[in-house]
């Protein structure tokens, strides 16, 4: 474990004195960030709400009036529906006990979870019945769907693109920040027609565009990760989820204890 997080924190490089000064300076960011200036977006808390620390979070969606997440760890992955105020868990599907659950994401009523490394995406309803299974080619990270399907992350710099039907994979999108290729990009969601994506093991969250693949804006959830004071290195923030009609945007990570809802204006 100690070997997998050197590596990882090996890949992000130092950035305090290429961001904006600020009373604190923020965090390591992500792998490829190189040395100009990045425009970073402090978040404001408006509320928090209960969350199960027990769970491995890798993917969260709002879907038709419900907070959704999807749980990993193999042998403990599962798709559940939780509600907000109280983060309990309100109906739950297991993965198979051999798969390690990943990002989740929504399309026309239905609900798609991807696995780690078996190239296996379940497919269930609102109310978590499986409707069967689909294959893609890869990993799975994280998954996201707008109005033309879903958009897949896999640890690497580039975002995959998948008819939300069958999977078969339709264009391809190198990330970039200043330039230079972003790696380790995991949970994904679209938000007002940019991917908003957690990097693994840094505390920001990239706004991505869609069209070129450039990074437009960092976001530091530092604050919110002193917060918590976790001492646990795989505790990591991961899991975003926007309510469209009500326009909030919620955040948390793997074993937390809360969930954010944050506000970036």
């Amino acid at each position: 474990m100690l070997r997998l997080l050197l590596a990882a924190l090996a890949l992000c490089a130092p950035l305090v004195a290429a961001l904006p000064i600020r009373a604190q300076a923020p965090a390591a960011a992500p792998a490829g960030a190189g040395t100009a200036r990045a425009p970073v977006i402090v978040p404001r808390v408006v509320a928090r709400f209960p969350h199960d620390r027990a769970a491995f979070t890798e993917g969260l969606i709002w879907h038709d009036g419900h907070l959704y997440e999807s749980v990993g760890q193999t042998g403990r992955s599962d798709v559940r529906r939780v509600e907000l105020a109280t983060g309990r868990v309100l109906a739950r599907a297991a993965i198979p006990a051999t798969q390690f659950g990943e990002g989740l994401a929504a399309w026309k009523g239905t609900l798609v979870s991807l696995t780690w490394h078996d190239g296996i995406a379940h497919r269930w309803t609102g109310a978590l019945k499986p409707l069967g299974t689909l294959r893609y080619r890869g990993e799975g990270w994280g998954l996201a769907s707008d109005s033309r399907g879903f958009v897949r992350s896999d640890g690497s710099d580039t975002l995959t693109f998948h008819d939300p039907r069958t999977l078969a994979e339709t264009r391809r999108l190198r990330v970039t920040l200043n330039g230079r290729p972003v790696t380790q990009i995991n949970e994904l969601e679209v938000v007002d027609g940019a991917i908003l994506a957690n990097v693994w093991h840094t505390p920001y969250l990239l706004r991505i565009d869609l069209a070129s693949g450039r990074v437009t804006a960092l976001i530091d959830l530092s604050a919110l990760v002193a917060e918590l004071g976790l001492s646990d290195p795989e505790a990591v923030a991961n899991g975003i989820a926007w309510d469209a009609q009500r326009r909030r945007l919620f955040v948390t990570g793997k074993n937390w204890p809360t969930l954010y809802e944050i506000a970036l204006r």
